[in-house]
């Protein structure tokens, strides 16, 4: 950091973990980007997101609706599995009772995620400063390891079955549970997903895509069953190596976002909109360096600006207070911000890598 001779600056925190009371419209049009079936298809397989959506800008706020789609999301998933359990009661196909087992355990991976919106309401400590809201990020990667699993069970399991054909028996009750268990899935998977960028989780995002991938895995089931009752076999494991690849396309984009965020990575577009925000202000002459990094569904800045070297220091700690009162409602999801402002070093321009 560079200062000026008089070595004065000033540094100002703000916290901004409750509601400002303030709506920040950031909608987005992607009409004319091949029309409405391929962004269907892109919405599927790697959901546009920015880093920040302001559908929920308290972090007690949206914790708690975090851990609501949590409970509810887990609930509609044992809903789902009872369901194909009945059914495999009915029919009594081992192989049903596989997939339902799987569904079950996939289920209980929402756990992890629980017990981290939990943590991330917890005050910070004097070890833990930031608070625990990296606690979400890592139940981010379980959920990449879960959807890593699934791609290589059904990848593996469809090969197996290409070299070895299994008959499958009661195939009518097995497209029946195919159809509840893809259903049950992508209701989950589209709500999980919903909430995840309204409150800004990427883990939660990253949850419903592992939804998603288990009721890929239900489709392959229903397509696999409707293959054999037209007399077609070798339908089943064909399929299930179609909703592998699915499944790799999925999990790209989930550890896409869950490892930009372990290595703090954050929307370009927050940077140029925090940057736009202080230069605006009153009294800044310059604005040195904005940084930003996630905690959990929470963003945090720290801002050098450069003002005028006749500033008062009174007046320089206005025009800092007022700095990081603009920055927290000019970037959503901003909880927090550090604001320093120094004297500027008589038009010397300051380089900062921005890449």
């Amino acid at each position: 950091m560079t200062h000026d001779p008089t070595g004065q600056g000033h540094a100002s925190q703000h916290n901004h973990n409750a509601g400002h009371g303030h709506s920040h419209d950031h909608g987005h049009s992607h009409e004319g980007r091949g029309g409405r079936i391929g962004a269907a298809l892109r919405e599927v397989f790697a959901p546009h997101s920015h880093d920040a959506s302001d559908s929920i800008d308290g972090a007690l706020e949206s914790s708690a609706a975090g851990i609501r789609a949590v409970k509810i999301s887990l609930l509609a998933l044992g809903v789902t599995a009872v369901a194909q359990l009945v059914i495999v009661m009915v029919s009594g196909s081992v192989a049903l009772l596989a997939d339902t087992i799987h569904n079950f355990s996939d289920a209980l991976t929402a756990i992890p995620l629980w017990i981290a919106f939990a943590l991330g309401t917890k005050a910070a400590t004097r070890r833990y400063t930031y608070g625990f809201g990296r606690a979400e990020d890592l139940a981010g990667l379980f959920v990449v390891a879960m959807i890593t699993l699934s791609a290589i069970v059904a990848g593996v399991e469809s090969i197996r079955r290409l070299i070895n054909p299994v008959p499958i028996e009661h195939v009518g009750w097995v497209a029946a549970a195919g159809l509840v268990g893809f259903l049950g899935n992508e209701l989950v998977a589209i709500y999980r997903i919903r909430v995840g960028r309204r409150i800004g989780s990427v883990a939660l995002v990253a949850d419903g895509l592992h939804a998603r991938t288990d009721g890929f895995t239900s489709l392959a089931v229903l397509f696999g069953a409707g293959g054999v009752a037209m007399g077609f076999p070798l339908a089943d494991p064909i399929v299930g190596l179609l909703i592998t690849v699915a499944i790799l396309a999925v999990l790209r984009t989930a550890v896409r976002d869950v490892f930009r965020r372990l290595m703090d990575g954050v929307d370009p577009t927050l940077v140029d909109t925090a940057e736009a925000a202080l230069a605006a202000e009153p009294g800044v002459t310059a604005v040195r360096s904005v940084k930003m990094r996630w905690l959990g569904h929470r963003l945090h800045a720290d801002a050098e600006l450069d003002i005028d070297p006749a500033t008062s220091l009174s007046e320089a700690h206005r025009i800092a207070h007022e700095a990081e009162h603009t920055l927290t409602h000019a970037v959503p999801k901003l909880s927090s911000a550090l604001v320093h402002a120094y004297p500027s070093n008589n038009g010397v321009s300051h380089d900062h890598d921005r890449g």
